[in-house]
């Protein structure tokens, strides 16, 4: 018989075991307790504009309430009887009645007196008829005679070598002398361009065209395509280079002999070689090109405009465009009524000095009032190649 021993004493902890695989997925669990209410949301976005709704129906019209007709009054009382009217109008003149019968012959009248013997009368003079219809032109004569040979011409010492021709212009009414070493052709009156049919053409005042022999309102006439001409019969100008006379306070139109203070005379001349204008662009003078020789010196003139858009203008090589005297306004307007006036359409235009350091260079605005004007026209010099 085995007798039992005494329990032994308890072991020391043992050592972490190894994890254990993972478990299955749980059951679900019960659901739980309702949570405690949230606070209030801010307010969301504003929404965007809905889509219109559809039209209503029409409303039902309104109902007008028509009232019977009333009963017919009663016959009204007799009214009291009215003032008399007015006269009435004339009628119409009657029929023109018929002519009556001629009456008896009257007994003769008494014999009369004698008449005094009447005053002598006058003689009168009758009014100067009007002057008949010109006759045609004669027929053409015969050649005349040869005329006896002329007498030798005067020996005039000049250049050797003629041919070219230029203009000058001294406007003022002095008749300006051609300069040293050339000849004078002929004197005239300075023309600077006309307009007609609202189109204007220019004359270069360097050439003989710009110098005409006689002066006139309208110089020229026009003819059309049924061989017919008009001589100052429209609204057509002419421009003439006018001289320092000063215009009247009225500013009346000028006519007659009074025009002549006022247009500017010239001379063409004839020199022995080339001729040009020399511009500076400054206020000094240019000196003429070596081998040249100088005519005379003046201001820059470029061009003109008047009577609307219309203008002409100047060769800044011819001798033309180097006038002798500045002024604002250098031409006058004729028309073909004979009068002649300045007007405030009229405009020139000068070769302005620059100063060489503002080349390329925004151009500064300025305005110059009268006795400034010279300060920014560019001077200028006609020069004649000094014959070899």
């Amino acid at each position: 018989m085995v007798i039992p021993g005494e329990p032994g004493r308890l072991g020391s902890p043992g050592s972490h075991g190894i994890p254990g695989l993972k478990g299955d997925t749980g059951f679900p669990g019960l659901p739980g307790l309702p949570g405690r209410a949230g606070h209030d949301g801010d307010d969301g976005d504003r929404g965007s504009p809905g889509v219109p709704g559809d039209p209503g129906f029409p409303g039902k019209p309104a109902e007008c309430l028509i009232g019977l007709p009333g009963l017919p009054g009663g016959q009204g009382a007799t009214g009291i009887k009215g003032d008399m009217g007015l006269p009435g109008f004339p009628g119409p003149p009657g029929m023109k009645g018929h002519h009556g019968d001629q009456g008896p012959v009257g007994p003769p009248g008494l014999v009369g007196l004698p008449g005094f013997q009447g005053s002598t009368g006058m003689a009168i003079t009758g009014q100067k008829g009007n002057r008949g219809i010109a006759g045609q032109p004669g027929l053409v004569g015969f050649p005349g005679l040869q005329g006896l040979p002329g007498s030798p011409g005067t020996i005039i010492a000049g250049p050797t070598r003629r041919g070219f021709i230029f203009t000058r212009h001294s406007q003022s009414t002095r008749i300006p002398s051609c300069p040293h070493g050339t000849s004078k052709l002929y004197v005239g009156y300075s023309l600077l361009f006309v307009q007609g049919n609202e189109r204007a053409h220019g004359q270069d005042l360097g050439t003989a065209g710009s110098c005409l022999q006689r002066f006139t309102t309208m110089p020229f006439l026009f003819c059309n395509t049924n061989d017919v001409c008009s001589f100052a019969s429209r609204n057509d100008y002419s421009y003439w280079l006018s001289t320092a006379t000063v215009m009247a306070v009225d500013m009346a139109p000028i006519s007659g002999r009074a025009l002549e203070p006022h247009i500017s005379r010239c001379v063409v001349c004839e020199g022995a070689a080339m001729v040009i204008a020399v511009h500076s662009q400054t206020t000094v003078v240019p000196a003429c090109p070596e081998g040249w020789v100088s005519l005379w010196k003046g201001f820059s003139f470029v061009m003109y405009t008047s009577a609307g858009s219309e203008a002409s203008g100047q060769a800044l090589a011819s001798p033309g465009s180097c006038l002798e005297e500045f002024r604002a306004i250098p031409f006058i307007e004729c028309h073909g009524r004979g009068t002649c006036n300045y007007y405030t359409n009229s405009y020139s235009f000068w070769l302005a000095s620059l100063n060489p350091s503002r080349m390329f260079r925004k151009p500064l605005p300025q305005t110059l009032k009268a006795g400034e004007l010279e300060n920014i026209i560019s001077r200028c010099q006609v020069c004649m190649k000094r014959p070899v």
